[in-house]
C-alpha cells in the first residue's frame, strides 16, 4: 500500500504505523501533541498522542 506523506509531519517513529517507510514523514492529516507532566519544560516532556503502534510489529 501506498503512503502518502504529509510533508508538514516530520516522523523518525518507525514503529508507528502512520510513519511513511523510507521517508521521514507522518501519513496522517494531523496530530495532536500532548505531554504526560504537569508543567512540561523540555522536549521530552511531549508525546505525539496520534502514535499507534504497527499491527504485529509489521511496519511500513
Amino acid at each position: 500500500m501506498k503512503c502518502n506523506a504529509n510533508k508538514s509531519i516530520g516522523c523518525t517513529v518507525k514503529q508507528c504505523m502512520y510513519h511513511c517507510g523510507n521517508e521521514n514523514f507522518c501519513s496522517l492529516d494531523k496530530i495532536n501533541v500532548g505531554t504526560h507532566e504537569a508543567n512540561p519544560t523540555e522536549v521530552k516532556c511531549t508525546d505525539c498522542e496520534s502514535f499507534r503502534p504497527c499491527s504485529g510489529g509489521n511496519c511500513n
